[in-house]
């Protein structure tokens, strides 16, 4: 009977060990891609503009907050977007961790997902925001 539960300890304490190393994995991964988002960003209005001191002051001025349920990626002093910092629901609707949301003001997301910052394909903002569905 010993033998047994000492062996579940054991087993309980490597999954557990295993659950954190994924968390942590995960929060770097969320991180690394808001990182990508930002950098894209800076690329599509690269494509946009010709005039280099624009584009370098642009570049300066993209940075984030991190807020409890989203983190803000502001560009100058106007809202980019939103994006989700876990799981949850907004307006009725569900949405995941990285799911982007469009700006409805300064402290508040629109109602509908727009993209994710886990995919791959470019094509659902631009420089200005997420793209309107």
């Amino acid at each position: 009977m010993f033998l047994v539960l000492y062996l579940v300890i054991i087993k309980k304490g490597k999954i557990m060990n295993l659950e954190k190393q994924l968390n942590e994995n995960s929060a770097a991964d969320f991180w690394n891609a808001i990182d990508t988002l930002k950098e894209n960003i800076k690329k599509d209005y690269a494509k946009w503009s010709t005039w280099k001191e624009g584009i370098e002051e642009f570049n300066n001025d993209v940075t984030m907050k991190v807020g409890k349920k989203y983190t803000k990626i502001i560009c100058k002093s106007s809202v980019w977007g939103f994006i989700a910092n876990g799981d949850g629901v907004l307006k009725g609707i569900p949405y995941f961790k990285g799911d982007v949301f469009k700006a409805a003001g300064w402290a508040a997301p629109a109602k509908h997902v727009r993209g994710s910052i886990f995919d791959t394909n470019t094509n659902w903002f631009s420089w200005t925001g997420p793209n309107y569905l």
